[in-house]
C-alpha cells in the first residue's frame, strides 16, 4: 500500500458510514420502536471518527513532510 492509503480508505468509510447513517435516520425517526434509529447514531458517529482518523493521519504526513524538507 501506498502511504496515503489509509487516508483515502478512511475518508471513503467516512463518507459512507455517515451518508448511511443519515439515511437509516430518516428511516429510524418514521419509525422510532425500531433498532434503525439507534443503527443510524451508530453510523454516523463511526463515519465521524473515520472521518477523524484521516485528518490526523493527513496532519501528521503534512508534518512529516516539512520535517523531512528542512532536513535535506
Amino acid at each position: 500500500m501506498t502511504d496515503h492509503s489509509d487516508i483515502f480508505i478512511a475518508r471513503s468509510v467516512g463518507i459512507v458510514a455517515v451518508a448511511s447513517g443519515f439515511i437509516l435516520g430518516m428511516h429510524g425517526l418514521d419509525h422510532p420502536d425500531t433498532i434503525w434509529l439507534n443503527t443510524a447514531l451508530g453510523l454516523i458517529v463511526t463515519g465521524m471518527l473515520a472521518q477523524a482518523y484521516a485528518l490526523f493521519r493527513s496532519f501528521t504526513r503534512a508534518t512529516q513532510k516539512n520535517k523531512d524538507k528542512k532536513n535535506l
